[in-house]
């Protein structure tokens, strides 16, 4: 795969690999991918449990009481 850049981000991407942190500019753009897809799945995990909190039925339980019991 080739990837075009404008010269500002091409610049960016190389003084990150000077930096050291990457080998080289191909492995500086996986660990963004990397990050990006974690981030993704992240987002996708934290979606579901909010339909999930949304979905579960309504109690007379305080958030005190949630706090209370985990202390136990």
């Amino acid at each position: 795969m080739n990837i075009s850049l404008p010269d500002k981000l091409k610049a960016w991407a190389d003084a990150r690999v000077a930096e050291g942190r990457y080998s080289s500019t191909s492995d500086y753009i996986r660990d963004l991918m990397r990050r990006d897809q974690d981030g993704a799945e992240a987002k996708s995990r934290l979606e579901a449990d909010l339909r999930a909190g949304r979905e579960s039925p309504l109690t007379a339980t305080t958030i005190d009481d949630i706090i209370a019991a985990r202390r136990g």
